[in-house]
């Protein structure tokens, strides 16, 4: 008896399965065209990806070669146009050496600014243009600009808060004030954190400080 009733169950799920199809069945079939379609769409745009971060990358090295072989003007062309065309990642990167390769330090400095203020960039390499664009100003523009640049970068929580205090302290050496110069190295000597190769130059400068030499 049990056999019949394990039949006419089997019959009823076969009815219900093909009501099932008959109702669904293009629905399930388009469902999985869709899918296989979506899963080939995704396989090829990782594939055209990583075929344009390979470009991307030999377009870099072959613009540090033309850098490195002394064809400075070839090697800037290159990194501006992949500064434009290049990958997110290489086209950061691209702007970050154009802006080292520029010979003009007004131009350089520029670009170096551009690359702080752009909301797309993180603010890691914010900083770092930041601090980069002030490395070529510390020689020659005013105390009150190059503080400007740098002193929100002095804070505990930035990445480059040693090289900003370091070029703060320099640059007040420099400009002949001891006081504020004075400031920045007691921040770097109290800061557990500070690099010794970092301290060792600001005991440096500290001597030169209190002799009051620039």
């Amino acid at each position: 008896m049990s056999d019949i009733f394990h039949e006419v169950d089997e019959e009823v799920r076969r009815e219900q399965v093909k009501k099932l199809w008959d109702r669904y069945g293009i629905l399930v079939v388009i469902a999985a065209v869709l899918i296989v379609a979506g899963v080939g769409g995704w396989r090829g745009y990782q594939w055209w990806q990583a075929k344009q971060q390979a470009e991307a990358s030999v377009a870099y090295d072959a613009a540090s070669e033309l850098v490195d072989q002394g064809k400075a003007a070839e090697g800037e062309a290159a990194f501006a146009k992949l500064a434009t065309d290049g990958t997110a990642g290489y086209r950061l990167l691209a702007r970050l050496r154009a802006a080292g390769a520029e010979k003009n330090p007004e131009a350089a400095v520029a670009a170096y600014d551009a690359i702080a203020k752009d909301p797309s960039v993180t603010t890691t390499l914010q900083e770092l243009a930041a601090v980069r664009a002030a490395l070529l100003l510390v020689d020659t523009a005013p105390l009150a600009e190059v503080t400007a640049r740098l002193e929100p970068l002095t804070a505990a929580g930035s990445a480059f808060r040693h090289t900003a205090r370091e070029l703060l302290a320099l640059a007040s050496v420099k400009a002949g004030e001891p006081a504020t110069a004075k400031k920045w190295i007691d921040m770097m000597l109290a800061d557990a954190d500070t690099p010794q190769g970092a301290r060792t130059r600001i005991d440096v400068l500290s001597t030169l400080n209190e002799s009051g030499k620039s």
